[in-house]
């Protein structure tokens, strides 16, 4: 399988990380509408089950020990996707699980306050220094610190599934005016995008390993390679990403939730994609070591095989998924 060519990138876009989450080469959007049974596993076909208890918590601490790093390589959610769940101007919003502020930024245009909770002080020290017009204040999604009835919208943007979906769907019900909006969304690399598929392919095959091979012994280790699979689950992140979808059991004060995918290309370089791959909580957690043998991994792939150097990118297949739901 040959891999997609790498572009040069022009001199005007050699620029600050956030600008690339601007060069999309194309977009759609699906939509799946709402439905009246609970969603259930209706996130993207192919997400793991929910982690244990102890993973989660886990992972969901690991962020603030890559607080800058999170701020420059993570993207935020596609604008079209905020306002898909929006549904126009907002008075006030809650960007709930904050994280360094990606969804704050986009929200800060479309309504006239926004609000970050979020718990990790490492995080929300980054979102404050960038953003000093949001007010941040310290809670969790089971704990908002905020008044009865006093928001039009709560938006968690990768954040949903790192919280108790039960009592968070509560404190939002809580805090929100009736009519107010619900959003979950998740927005990455997309594992089923021509990109996913040749990565995986490419770092699963032992190809990275033939250069240290004899001329008889290639074709045997081809496909073969001593932990070949094993690293490209690691590196795709194969069984550590959560279902992405909003479940909202019968009895709480929600109409049904609705659906939409968005699906983009973006035009990345070296420096980029190794960044994003180590904000991963899965690569996050694993011992220095490891991750380290990973992402020199994923960096030689791109070196070695897609040819990717310095400034020049490739396309990069990415999804959102969006859910929202109106508080009755």
């Amino acid at each position: 399988m040959s891999p997609p060519p790498a572009t040069r990138r022009s001199g005007a876009s050699r620029r600050r990380r956030r600008a690339t989450w601007a060069r999309l080469r194309s977009a759609t959007v699906t939509h799946t509408g709402a439905s009246d049974e609970p969603v259930i596993g209706r996130g993207v076909p192919g997400w793991e089950l929910p982690l244990p208890p102890e993973e989660r918590a886990k992972r969901a601490g690991s962020f603030g020990g890559v607080a800058a790093e999170y701020d420059r390589f993570r993207p935020g959610p596609p604008a079209h996707a905020v306002d898909w769940i929006l549904g126009g101007r907002r008075g006030r919003a809650v960007d709930l699980g904050a994280g360094t502020g990606a969804l704050s930024r986009v929200l800060l245009e479309r309504v006239d306050e926004v609000i970050a909770v979020e718990p990790d002080e490492r995080m929300c020290s980054v979102l404050a220094a960038g953003l000093p017009q949001v007010r941040a204040v310290d809670g969790r999604g089971e704990a908002i610190p905020l008044p009865d009835g006093s928001i039009d919208a709560v938006v968690a943007s990768s954040s949903w599934h790192w919280m108790d979906p039960v009592p968070t769907l509560e404190e939002v019900a809580r805090v929100l005016v009736p009519g107010g909006v619900l959003g979950a969304l998740w927005s990455g690399p997309d594992p089923h995008s021509e990109f996913a598929a040749q990565a995986r392919a490419i770092l699963a095959s032992g190809v990275l390993d033939e250069d240290h091979a004899d001329e008889a012994s290639r074709d045997a280790n081809r496909g073969r390679s001593a932990g070949g699979d094993e690293l490209a689950g690691a590196v795709m992140g194969d069984g550590q990403r959560p279902p992405f979808s909003l479940d909202i059991p019968p009895g709480l004060p929600y109409e049904p939730p609705e659906h939409e995918v968005h699906t983009w290309d973006v035009a990345l370089n070296t420096e980029e994609l190794i960044g994003f791959l180590g904000t991963m909580s899965w690569i996050i957690v694993m011992p220095a070591d490891r991750r380290a043998q990973v992402l020199e991994v994923a960096r030689r792939a791109l070196r070695d095989v897609v040819g990717l150097h310095g400034d020049a990118t490739i396309d990069v297949g990415f999804r959102s998924d969006a859910w929202r739901a109106r508080r009755r």
